[in-house]
């Protein structure tokens, strides 16, 4: 934006990006050529215990369709839109609703996930410890009663400017993204049995994260230009959180000590 200027910027300069990622997509496919299988999965091949149709083996009876879908209604729908609000959300709330600059708006948040991701690796570790049902639901209620709180002080903290301060509150909602992002990695591991695992945790995990989270942008901007409130946004994410959290209070069940290598 800088280099092209905003003119520029707004015709053509924002496809640079996406054609520099270009070489990101061919380093991943190398690095992912180069990996191995999970030692399970190794393990389970090995003795011939690999699914040949693993589509139709997740998704072929009722019972495999309740598991995804409440992993999709009761964690993902949840842990997309925690994770959006917290840096997206925050974005377009601090540049297009409150008109900071672009570059201190870029800056607050850029700090903010820097200081925030440590949060990641905390909350997953605890998850080990005390469950990832447990972390994942105070994640979402804490989002679902939190959001128009901490977005009231990050408007607050705005006029005159405290950087700090609103740093410090998108942490705090990193902090809550984490809580549910951190466990979930392993929930899902330990949901779905290791012959179909790549294929049925796939339909929950980016469907709830590509059209509940991918919309949020979309959902809040529009709700923000239809009632002229600047919190009206926030109403999106609050009632998903929420959803989830009764949804996954009702349904899930807690996977920490189940034994994945059972299966083998």
């Amino acid at each position: 934006r800088k280099l092209t200027g905003e003119g520029d910027f707004a015709a053509w300069g924002w496809r640079i990006p996406f054609l520099l990622s270009i070489a990101l997509v061919l380093v991943s496919f190398y690095v992912r050529m180069q990996l191995g299988e999970s030692p399970l999965y190794a393990k389970l091949k090995a003795k011939g215990g690999a699914s040949v149709a693993p589509i139709r083996e997740s998704f072929d009876t009722w019972e495999k369709w309740e598991v995804v879908l409440v992993v999709l209604f009761g964690v993902t729908a949840g842990q997309a839109v925690t994770w959006y609000t917290s840096q997206f959300y925050a974005l377009f709330f601090l540049h297009t609703v409150l008109k900071l600059p672009l570059d201190v708006t870029y800056g607050i948040v850029a700090a903010a996930l820097v200081l925030g991701t440590p949060l990641f690796v905390f909350f997953g570790g605890l998850s080990d410890r005390v469950g990832r049902k447990k972390l994942m639901m105070a994640g979402n209620l804490l989002g679902a009663v939190g959001y128009l709180f901490l977005y009231k002080a990050i408007a607050y903290f705005a006029s005159p400017l405290n950087a700090p301060a609103i740093v410090a509150v998108i942490v705090v909602q990193i902090g809550i993204a984490a809580m549910i992002t951190g466990p979930v990695a392993a929930f899902l591991v330990e949901s779905f049995p290791a012959r179909v695992r790549y294929t049925s945790m796939s339909l929950p995990y980016h469907f709830g994260n590509g059209w509940f989270g991918g919309f949020l942008p979309l959902i809040a901007t529009a709700l923000v230009a239809r009632t002229g409130n600047m919190y009206a946004g926030l109403i999106y994410p609050i009632a998903i959180a929420f959803m989830t959290f009764v949804i996954g209070s009702m349904t899930l069940k807690e996977t920490r000590h189940r034994k994945i290598w059972d299966e083998v």
